[in-house]
């Protein structure tokens, strides 16, 4: 009997991991309509999903099939009502004007500098608008905006473009969802009048570190110190760009997992060894509860500062759920985690699911769960072996087994979304993810501290060294034979097909045709 009721116990835990698919599959089928649905048709989900409740609980399996239905109508009235809520598509002028507004954002590019504007005015009559525009400036432009400031210039604004080929990224899908009216380049020199405006929260800070990194480190190794600390990877050099996606490092640069991680690990034995020096707070105080909190502080800022994409909303999320599992004695790591955290996310950002990084970022997590819960009887022993010779290689073993489970993940969405494949990605890896976690982003943090002080320079060196570290290991595993080959773009259904199971969620097409509002 108690061998039966774990089996049923574990049985509705795993159909529970479909609810997040049934929701990712109603905001497919919302995308994959030609016409705008009627938006009256989300007063059908509180029902639906009372129908469900009352069901489940007479009938367990009637009850389950009714919560997958019910699932995926909330999907459904999710995309539509987020599809409501955001303004109206303007198109831009055909011909160059002069436009205005308010700084929301600065990115350094190789060529220049690309603000966003806020508030902006197709000329100085013209009404403000409710989307955002991006422009960049021209090379030889000697103002310098920052956040917050008012910005004037000659442009020429463009809508964004369509779909390359069927089934690729579409362009003007994503813009109308994050609210951009379109792009375009300045022809005149910029007018700026400082602190004119309003500034979104961290935009500041955030220029200011990428500054202060590039000031100090210049070069690859600066670019990439700054676009881990800032989330921007606009200044990075299209060749290092290139070398790390050959060699299967490009995830490095996309803050994720990973590094939010880190910063959270290291916050967490910061704030342990600074509560335990400290008498009175080590007697008075719970300490899980204080380093707990002061992890998820640390991983919050972060996720802010880096503008808070998709991969550092999932990592967020779930490490929210994991240390809420540590404080309660509850398993920190599962399935479960992943499926409120995929949730969570669809339901602040549901385009999202169409793009490359909630799948690829979904997909990589999850198959390193399934695989740790599968491997982990088998390798109790081998963790068990004394030696420091052996510990080593199972350091070793360790790296290179999740090498192959992310890489074997990512490959088909790499395929559906790029049309290529790196082959020599476990090798590259298994050197550039220690770099990382012990030394990059650990000095990475220190220097981010001592920037107030004007002491970041020695930390700053330590991190920059070990980025070039990894841009050695980026160079020289591109230039191996067949690092990387082009494929055929795998189509919707294949990608569907491919990761099977609970991670068909993550597999619809992600060329979907977006309703005709959207373009």
């Amino acid at each position: 009997m108690a061998r039966a009721a774990e089996a049923f116990a574990t049985e509705r835990q795993h159909k529970a991991l479909w609810l997040p698919v049934a929701m990712g599959a109603g905001i497919l089928f919302c995308f994959s309509l030609r016409s705008k649905p009627d938006e009256r048709l989300i007063g059908l989900v509180p029902p639906l999903i009372i129908t469900a409740f009352l069901v489940a609980r007479r009938w367990a399996f009637f009850g389950w099939l009714s919560a997958l239905v019910a699932a995926g109508s909330f999907g459904f009235a999710i995309m539509l009502w987020h599809a409501q809520r955001a303004p109206p598509p303007i198109s831009p002028p055909p011909r160059a004007l002069v436009i205005q507004g308010v700084v929301q954002n600065v990115q350094a590019l190789p060529q220049g500098l690309r603000v966003t504007l806020g508030q902006a005015q197709f000329g100085p009559e013209a009404p403000k608008l409710e989307r955002s525009l991006r422009i960049r400036l021209r090379n030889d432009d000697p103002g310098r905006p920052a956040p917050g400031d008012l910005l004037s210039v000659r442009a020429l604004i463009r809508a964004p473009a369509a779909p390359a080929y069927p089934g690729a990224w579409d362009f003007q899908r994503a813009a109308f969802f994050s609210g951009q009216v379109g792009v375009g380049f300045a022809i005149g020199a910029a007018e700026i009048i400082p602190g004119a405006g309003e500034a979104p929260p961290f935009s500041g800070l955030r220029r200011d570190l990428e500054a202060w990194v590039l000031a100090v480190l210049p070069g690859a190794a600066g670019a990439i110190s700054a676009a881990l600390l800032t989330g921007s990877q606009s200044v990075i050099p299209r060749a290092d760009l290139d070398a790390m996606r050959d060699s299967g490092l490009a995830h490095i640069l996309s803050v994720s997992g990973l590094h939010i991680a880190i910063v959270m690990s290291v916050s967490f034995w910061v704030t342990r060894m600074l509560a335990a020096l400290y008498r009175p707070v080590a007697l008075r105080v719970p300490g899980k509860l204080l380093v707990g909190c002061g992890a998820l502080f640390a991983g919050g800022f972060y996720m802010l500062l880096t503008d808070a994409q998709v991969p550092m909303q999932r990592s967020f999320a779930m490490a929210c759920l994991v240390t809420l599992a540590i404080l309660a004695g509850r398993k920190a790591i599962s399935l479960r985690g992943l499926a409120w955290a995929a949730a969570a996310v669809m339901i602040f950002d549901p385009a999202s699911l169409l793009g490359p990084s909630f799948q690829i970022s979904f997909a990589v997590v999850l198959a390193l769960i399934a695989g740790w819960e599968a491997l982990q009887p088998r390798l109790a022993g081998l963790r068990c072996q004394k030696g420091l010779a052996w510990r080593i290689g199972f350091g070793v073993l360790g790296l290179m087994m999740t090498s192959v489970l992310a890489g074997s993940a990512t490959a088909p969405f790499g395929l559906a979304h790029f049309g290529r494949l790196q082959w020599y990605g476990v090798a590259a890896n298994a050197v550039a993810v220690p770099l990382t976690s012990f030394i990059i982003m650990p000095a990475g943090m220190l220097a981010a501290l001592l920037m107030p002080l004007g002491l970041e320079a020695p930390a700053l060196w330590v991190m920059g060294s070990g980025v070039e570290g990894i841009l050695w290991v980026a160079r020289t595993v591109a230039a191996w034979p067949v690092a990387t080959e082009s494929a055929t773009p795998i189509p919707g259904w294949g990608l569907a097909v491919l990761p099977s199971g609970s991670a068909g969620y993550a597999c619809g097409d992600a060329g979907g045709a977006p309703w005709a509002y959207c373009r």
